[in-house]
C-alpha cells in the first residue's frame, strides 16, 4: 500500500533530493496538468509532452524552487504558462508542410488581430501578477482553479464576503487596466 504524503512532505522530499517526490507529484498531478495544458493548446500529445517537461524542470530546479502557495495552484500556473509558451513557440517555428501552412493561414485572422490578442493577453497577465498578494491568490483560485467562493473561503479560512470583495476588487482593477490598454 502506498504511503500518503501531504504537499509539505512532498516538497520536503524534493528539497532533500528524494526521487520519490517526483513520483508522488507525477502520480498526483499528471492527469490534472495534462487536462489544464490541453485546454490551452488543444493537442493531447503535445500537452503530455509539456507536462513531462514541467516535471523534468521541477526536478532540475528542485534546489531553487520556493513554493509559497499550495502545490496544485503552483503547478497549474506552471502548466498554463508552459502551454502559452508552447503556443508562442509553435507560431515562430516554420512548418515544412506547405499545405498545412496554407490551411492555417486561411483559418487564422490577420497578423494584426493576433498581435492585438497577444498584447491584450500579456497585459491581462501583467495586471493579474501585479494584484495585491491576497487578491491575486483568491482571484487565481477562482479563475484558474475553478474553485467556488465557498471552497476558497474554506481553504483560506476566510468569509465568503471576503472572497467576493477580493474578486470584485481584482475584476475592477482588470477592467480599468484593460480599458486603458484598449484606448
Amino acid at each position: 500500500m502506498k504511503e500518503k504524503f501531504n504537499d509539505e512532505e512532498i516538497l520536503e522530499l524534493l528539497n532533500n533530493n528524494d526521487e520519490r517526490a517526483i513520483e508522488l507529484l507525477f502520480d498526483r498531478f499528471f492527469d490534472y496538468l495534462c487536462a489544464v495544458v490541453y485546454r490551452v493548446i488543444h493537442d493531447y500529445e503535445a500537452a503530455r509532452d509539456v507536462v513531462q517537461d514541467i516535471f523534468l524542470d521541477l526536478w532540475k530546479k528542485r534546489e531553487s524552487i520556493n513554493v509559497s502557495i499550495a502545490l496544485r495552484p503552483y503547478l497549474r500556473r506552471a502548466a498554463v504558462n508552459r502551454g502559452l509558451n508552447y503556443i508562442k513557440r509553435k507560431r515562430i517555428i516554420p512548418n515544412d508542410d506547405e499545405d498545412a501552412a496554407v490551411d492555417i493561414v486561411s483559418q487564422v485572422p490577420s497578423g494584426q488581430a493576433y498581435m492585438e490578442k497577444d498584447e491584450l493577453e500579456t497585459r491581462i497577465y501583467q495586471v493579474i501578477e501585479s494584484l495585491p498578494p491576497k487578491c491575486k491568490l483568491i482571484f487565481g483560485m477562482s479563475r484558474f482553479e475553478s474553485m467556488s467562493y465557498q471552497e476558497i473561503a474554506n481553504a483560506l479560512d476566510i468569509s465568503i464576503k471576503t472572497v467576493e470583495n477580493q474578486i470584485s476588487k481584482a475584476l475592477k482593477i482588470l477592467r480599468s487596466e484593460v480599458q486603458l490598454f484598449m484606448v
